[in-house]
């Protein structure tokens, strides 16, 4: 493997465990997000919510403020309450969860340029990564 290959090799896997950890935080970060958007476009409070969930309201601020997870069913309930489905409080839209993903802008962007590459070149970029990952 030549020395340019194997550098950009190394640094897309050290961006990638820096992020790693960013990862996390920002995923529960964008739930608690998109929740409260959800129920402030709906013109709800955390106690209107948390009464069409059947749920006390403080959960509420606990999803909002403090990244904690609902469970699938509350989830669901919440989803509906609020006119959204589940997967837009837990994911939002595709370029949501790849920002979510991916804290690294810069990184992301070269994930997206390689995905605009002929099949050919995805592949030989597939697998650099693959030998640096695994």
């Amino acid at each position: 493997m030549n020395k340019g290959i194997k550098y950009i090799a190394i640094t897309v896997q050290l961006r990638y465990i820096c992020s790693v950890n960013k990862y996390f935080n920002l995923y529960n970060m964008s739930f608690a997000l998109r929740l409260k958007k959800a129920r402030t476009d709906k013109g709800l409070s955390q106690t209107d919510l948390a009464k069409l969930v059947g749920i006390h309201y403080t959960q509420i601020g606990r999803y909002e403020k403090k990244g904690a997870q609902p469970s699938a069913d509350i989830l669901s309930k919440l989803a509906n309450s609020l006119g959204v489905s589940s997967d837009y409080l837990t994911n939002g839209t595709t370029d949501e969860l790849a920002e979510s993903s991916l804290a690294d802008k810069e990184l992301l962007n070269q994930f997206r340029a390689i995905e605009k590459m002929n099949e050919k070149d995805k592949e030989v970029y597939k697998h650099i990564l693959n030998a640096v990952v695994t």
